[in-house]
């Protein structure tokens, strides 16, 4: 099972079956129907607001107490609901285009690949790489 993440408003269908990771659902109208509620990967609302620190080891434990065995079940049983050979995006509201920005999609993609070696890319707009400066070379 591939999985990868990516923002409700950059996601288009060609990218595999969107997955809601939210608190809450858009309230914008989506362009696609989702695939389904990973409801292991979404953040307890007692999270939100806090700050980088803080929210990635409260949701870093959020994950470790479900564990990998939950999580990969929870996105199978999504997954076979669909076409098969598909991806998995798994999707919030947050977009990275800006350097400094963090959700917890990307830190659920650094999490899955610690504890399974499986990469998760990121779909959406990411923030430019600048340049090397004269001490990078």
């Amino acid at each position: 099972m591939k999985i990868a993440t990516c923002t409700y408003q950059e996601f288009v269908p060609a990218m595999g079956h969107p997955v809601r990771t939210t608190v809450g659902h858009p309230r914008f109208p989506l362009a696609y129907q989702l695939a389904g509620h990973a409801r292991l990967i979404t953040p307890l609302g007692t999270m939100l607001g806090r700050p980088l620190d803080a929210y990635t080891l409260l949701y870093r434990r959020h994950l470790a107490a479900s564990g990998v065995d939950a999580i990969r079940a929870e996105l199978a049983e999504i997954a076979a609901r669909h076409e098969a050979g598909r991806p998995l995006v798994l999707l919030c509201f947050d977009k990275l285009d800006k350097p400094g920005n963090w959700c917890h999609r990307s830190q659920f993609a650094a999490w899955w690949t610690e504890h399974t070696g499986e990469p998760v890319p990121e779909l959406g707009a990411q923030p430019p790489i600048p340049p090397p400066g004269l001490f990078d070379l």
